[in-house]
């Protein structure tokens, strides 16, 4: 046996030390594209909710928010009613 043929598989060692690092480079980038892209998600829920097509952020009214508070069973019926009669009574005319 060759000490030359046994080092570096007959030379395809150098491809694999150039490879490494960028393999490297892509793993870290997709951890933090992925970091980044759970935290906009989660964190813009309650602040509003961004509109794809247009691609900015809305702010949900106080109506859509007891709606959605209502539906996901937060709040209970009566709770729900009382909350939107004073959200119309205040409402600017």
């Amino acid at each position: 046996m060759e000490v030359g043929t046994v080092m570096y598989w007959d030379g395809v060692g150098w491809a694999w030390m150039a490879f490494m690092p960028l393999l490297w480079i892509a793993l870290i980038g997709l951890a933090v594209w992925a970091v980044i892209r759970l935290t906009r998600s989660s964190s813009g829920g309650a602040a509003g909710r961004t509109n794809s097509w247009e691609g900015r952020a809305q702010r949900e009214t106080p109506e859509e928010i007891l709606d959605r508070r209502y539906a996901s069973g937060e709040i209970d019926t009566d709770t729900y009613a009382e909350a939107r009669e004073r959200l119309a009574a205040h409402r600017p005319k």
